[in-house]
């Protein structure tokens, strides 16, 4: 098998534990938000292979959502694929400058700090449209329900990415698909 097969192969495979990790691991927190461990899965593809494959990964991911998992349609979809690149692309951009655990590290924090940033912006742009009520009931809710759901869903996934990363990486190497 060639590289590029091993590498689509392996993308599939992630992909489709991306799409699992949603559909079996959602767990409601407050509002309408709902965590779930895609981007773990998403920020490893990333760290992996880099933070182009991880932005097709979190399309392909918050495609297959929109057409069966998805509350929120095509604004749904579009806050998806924000808020998984804005966590794993940053990682895995930031990682790329130093290779190992602790370039990973550094990448996922940043990335961590990335999508909480970026999701504040973006909740207070688009919200308003799906929850239909007005942007300065979003604006309220920015502090106390946004903000600290970010910090947690965030934080939850860089840590797991960060015990998972290493030892993914090396059965991927000794299979030889890496």
């Amino acid at each position: 098998m060639n590289q590029k097969t091993k590498k689509l192969t392996v993308l599939g495979a992630l992909c489709a534990l991306a799409y699992a990790a949603t559909a079996l691991g959602r767990v409601p927190l407050v509002l309408f938000l709902k965590y779930d461990p895609k981007d773990i899965v998403l920020a490893l593809s990333g760290l992996l292979f880099g933070p182009l494959t991880a932005c097709a990964a979190a399309l392909l991911v918050a495609l297959a959502e929109l057409f069966t998992l998805s509350e929120n349609g095509i604004l749904g979809f579009l806050m998806n694929v924000i808020s998984s690149c804005s966590f794993a692309c940053t990682a895995a951009l930031l990682a790329r400058k130093r290779p190992g655990t602790r370039g990973a590290a550094v990448g996922l924090l940043f990335g961590w700090g990335c999508m909480v940033l970026v999701m504040l912006f973006w909740n207070y742009l688009i919200t308003p449209l799906y929850m239909g009520i007005p942007r300065a009931a979003v604006a309220e809710l920015l502090l106390p329900a946004f903000l600290p759901f970010n910090l947690l869903k965030g934080g939850i996934n860089a840590g797991v990415t960060l015990v998972l990363y290493q030892p993914v990486a090396r059965a991927l190497a000794r299979s030889k698909l890496l």
